[in-house]
């Protein structure tokens, strides 16, 4: 060819203080293979070590003259990433300061991920002299048949690295080749089909069960081999040797690994909405009709009946063939949902979170991707399902802060979500009854459409909620029940029916201190206190996972003096089993949920009344929908009416008024009981209330008057690292070049710089942390800026050991 191809590939394990779409020329045998969306090998640095890629784009160039490296191979068959994945690919690198690669990751199940491994061999032409070591490593790979690991090589013979390895090869000793493997392989199954006529003359020859199974391939046509055996009765080595003779052949044939098992018989009946839902849908209908993207917030109260309708939403979107997106946010309301989901739609569902097996996530993320599966239904990782046309996207309990990612890439699932969509020209619907305040202020200037349900779906209405001011212990039989909500549990375990409490805290005691010298109990990785775990009688960090067996010497006076303070939920099901001794008590908090689909095992047995009362965190707060349950109390809130971020009256709003809606969702009428020292707080009102309205027109006024989001876009750069002066002088510095650099070149963007500030939680993990809090609007030249300081920032020798990153509108800044 007279033109020069040349693509622009995302390599893998860049820094991305160097990353960018790489330029590699495609020499002319690989052309029609080397295509955008396909995954590459590709020599990569000064020593062009073969790395992973993926392809961007491909174009000709006419400076035939221009020195690239070349493409080495191609991967894949088909494409995996669609040119909508690499354009919401590039959205995410350019919002979320991360490598090219890093986001295209995204969209890939991490079983189908690969490793490249140098392999070696010996070669047989080769005639010179050996030393010590390279006899050493002959020897050992004559023995081998293939090539072999370098890895393998390097330990069998005790060698360094692997870079004498390499010298064996420029020698010529020693035979090289890269491949590239899949970290999850795909799960197949064993078939046999027959190759022969039943009546044939090579039939008449064989032995009397080789005839059965014949005769029986003869009417089932192609089987598995396990199934053949099993109703045979016959071992393999009949098989084998029908094999052997032509008669038959065996092959592996692909399946599915299934993380839940579908329903049968799907149910098709019509969804009957109510005049209000009939309002709401029609509405979101029209949207979705429309050739345009569209946004929407359906908001309406507990139990209003959000999910019949975008339900019924979904049921016409299906029968436009296109692709539709579910989000929960959180792996505790997948069990009731998937369970919705597949009595409705059967094996059109796919399921997407991370609780799932590697080779499970892949084999779903397959079903999308070959058209097999119609309805992706997860967490957040449920916004990069694989459909080549989207038609729809639901987030449901739109206000979660688990949809936005604290690990690289920081994305924001619902701004993924709108990038996508818009680029399918389809319709998102964000679903909530505590829309966030963001959410509602567009909803209110006309960006999103606005649906509302005010009131509760059927006969069912909204709870008698009453607070019970806790100010005076009197009022308190237990650390954590007070005598009215223990009548009313009582009463309502006699009555048969359900109750839930929530407490916020999980473990036996939140705190271990020394009465004598008040030091308290901490972790020494974190600068957070240890909490008591009474089951395995030790004290344990929440956010490192330290643990140390609890002992009353205190390692500061040495006296037999530590203490116990502060409750969670452990304790808590121990006084519940003394007010209600007969009543049995499911726990759930993160203690008791660690296995896998413990949610699904646990919420079906609730569902089941197998459980009267229903203890938790705030897993069990939010979207649950058990008929029976017709009481709710609400425990120790108070904490998170004053935690030191903007977003803490708005997350105390949510909880309480989400945990109150689970009470009295069926037709009998629900009570709720928060408890409190501080009956006054506007906010507990009106979450009793379950009055968003006033609580929004409270709520704003004050983000106006502070400068917070809606009004701005926040940044925060963080810094961590083993030393703590380190960290701190890190942040300061890149604080001065932020204002040289703002000064110099980005003056027409208006910031308010606060910091730098240390966390909360100043230590966490062993690393000490700094933040800066950029408000901002969130502009290409403010993020253009950001990421030249990043860089500029990486290239410093002296914080060598310090990390930085740069995170927009993360859900907490403190």
């Amino acid at each position: 060819m007279s033109n020069l191809t040349v693509v622009k590939v995302a390599v893998e394990n860049t820094a991305y203080s160097f990353d960018m779409l790489f330029e590699y020329s495609v020499p002319d045998f690989l052309y029609d293979d080397v295509v955008p969306g396909k995954r590459v090998l590709v020599p990569f640095g000064n020593a062009s070590k073969k790395r992973v890629g993926i392809v961007f784009s491909k174009e000709l160039c006419c400076d035939t003259a221009k020195k690239l490296k070349k493409v080495d191979s191609v991967i894949d068959i088909k494409p995996l990433l669609t040119r909508e994945m690499l354009k919401t690919s590039n959205f995410i690198h350019d919002m979320c300061f991360c490598t090219y690669f890093d986001a295209c990751k995204l969209f890939l199940p991490h079983g189908l991920l690969l490793s490249v491994n140098v392999l070696y061999a010996i070669n047989p032409d080769y005639e010179g002299i050996l030393d010590e070591f390279e006899l050493l490593v002959c020897e050992y790979l004559q023995n081998k048949k293939s090539f072999t690991k370098g890895e393998l090589i390097v330990s069998a013979c005790g060698l360094k690295n692997i870079s004498f390895l390499d010298k064996m090869f420029d020698k010529g000793i020693l035979l090289k080749n890269v491949d590239a493997q899949r970290k999850m392989n795909d799960a197949t199954i064993k078939m046999v089909e027959l190759l022969v006529q039943n009546d044939s003359s090579e039939v008449d020859k064989l032995t009397k069960k080789q005839k059965e199974v014949v005769n029986i391939l003869s009417d089932v046509g192609i089987v598995s081999v396990k199934e053949l055996c099993y109703f045979t009765g016959y071992s393999s080595a009949v098989i084998s040797a029908l094999e052997n003779k032509n008669i038959i052949r065996t092959f592996d044939d692909e399946i599915f690994r299934k993380p839940y098992e579908y329903v049968e018989d799907v149910n098709t009946s019509p969804i009957i909405l109510s005049d209000e839902q009939l309002k709401a849908y029609s509405g979101l209908y029209n949207l979705f009709n429309e050739e345009k993207a569209n946004g929407a917030l359906l908001y309406g109260v507990t139990g209003s009946g959000k999910t019949k309708v975008y339900l019924k939403l979904i049921d016409e979107a299906l029968k436009t063939d296109k692709g539709i997106i579910v989000m929960i946010p959180e792996i505790s309301l997948t069990p009731q949902m998937l369970s919705l989901f597949y009595s409705r739609y059967g094996d059109k569902v796919a399921v997407f979170h991370s609780a799932l097996s590697l080779g499970q996530r892949l084999d779903e993320w397959k079903r999308v991707k070959n058209g097999d599966a119609k309805i992706a239904i997860g967490t957040r990782s449920a916004v990069f399902a694989p459909f080549d046309d989207i038609g729809l996207i639901v987030i449901d309990e739109e206000q979660e802060h688990t949809y936005k990612s604290e690990m690289s890439p920081r994305y924001n699932a619902k701004k993924v979500a709108q990038y996508r969509i818009g680029c399918h020209k389809g319709l998102l619907v964000l679903s909530s009854a505590t829309p966030s305040i963001d959410t509602y202020t567009k909803a209110k200037k006309g960006i999103y459409s606005l649906f509302k349900l005010d009131k509760r779906y059927g006969k069912a209405v909204l709870p008698d909620v009453q607070l019970i001011d806790t100010t005076y212990q009197s009022d308190m039989i237990l650390e954590n029940i007070s005598k009215q909500l223990a009548d009313e549990l009582k009463e309502n375990y006699i009555q048969g029916k359900q109750s839930i409490l929530l407490l916020n805290r999980r473990g036996y005691n939140t705190y271990a201190h020394c009465s004598e010298c008040g030091t308290v109990s901490t972790c020494p990785n974190c600068s957070i206190s240890l909490t008591y775990h009474i089951r395995n009688g030790r004290l344990m960090c929440h956010y490192c996972g330290y643990s140390v067996p609890f002992s009353k010497k205190c390692d500061n006076c040495n006296t037999e003096s530590v203490k116990f303070s502060g409750s969670g939920t452990q304790k808590l099901e121990e006084e519940l089993s003394q007010i209600v001794p007969d009543a049995r008590i499911l726990r759930m908090d993160t203690d008791t949920t660690s296995s896998r689909f413990s949610f699904e095992k646990n919420f079906k047995s609730f569902g089941e009344h197998k459980y009267d009362i229903l203890v938790g965190t705030q897993m069990v707060a939010k979207g649950l929908d058990f008929s029976d349950v017709t009481l709710v109390g609400v425990l120790n809130i108070d904490q998170m009416l004053f935690n030191d971020d903007y977003k803490s009256g708005e997350r105390a709003f949510d909880l309480i008024t989400q945990v109150v809606g689970r009470s009295g969702r069926g037709e009998i009428p629900g009570k709720a009981y928060i408890q409190t020292s501080f009956p006054d707080s506007e906010i507990i009102s009106m979450a009793k209330e379950q009055d968003y309205e006033s609580f929004y027109n409270v709520e704003l006024p004050m983000r106006k008057a502070m400068i917070y989001p809606p009004f701005c876009d926040l940044c925060v750069i963080g810094f961590t690292s083993d030393v703590e002066i380190s960290t701190k002088r890190a942040a300061n510095d890149f604080l001065n070049q932020l204002k040289i650099v703002h000064s110099k070149k980005y003056k027409n963007n208006d910031i308010i710089v606060l910091g730098p500030v240390t966390p909360r939680v100043a230590k966490l993990g062993g690393k000490f942390r700094e933040r800066i809090i950029i408000k901002c609007k969130n502009s290409v030249e403010f993020r253009r800026m950001i990421s030249e300081l990043l860089k500029q920032f990486a290239k410093e020798k002296k914080y060598e050991n310090v990390s930085v990153y740069a995170d927009i509108n993360p859900e907490s800044v403190m």
